[in-house]
């Protein structure tokens, strides 16, 4: 049985001379959104994520801090529309990572 998931960039397997890997997959970046208001943060979100698209394959962290409202008002008008793998992880709720892996 074979499973297929999303392996972030940082991460490479390597079995017995097979490589499985996402090569096309650039480094994971970031925006700080700590002290910005949330119309210009929501401006920032949407630049950013515009022209991470159009490099194709991309993993993004989206530091939002403790504003839920910020990061409900993220998935309501970029990411539940969107074709993108998001989450919030459970080691840091201030943040969300948003990927792209485009085959």
């Amino acid at each position: 049985m074979i499973i297929l998931v999303n392996i972030p960039s940082y991460f490479t397997l390597d079995y017995g001379g097979f490589f499985f890997g996402t090569s096309t997959m650039k480094e994971m970046q970031q925006i700080d959104l700590h002290g910005l208001r949330h119309k210009p943060a929501l401006l920032l979100v949407q630049k950013k994520l515009d022209e991470l698209v159009k490099q194709g394959s991309f993993s993004l962290t989206i530091i939002t801090g403790n504003s839920t409202v910020l990061q409900e008002r993220i998935f309501e008008e970029f990411l539940y529309p969107s074709d993108f793998n998001y989450y919030i992880p459970s080691w840091n709720l201030g943040q969300i990572i948003v990927e792209k892996v485009r085959l």
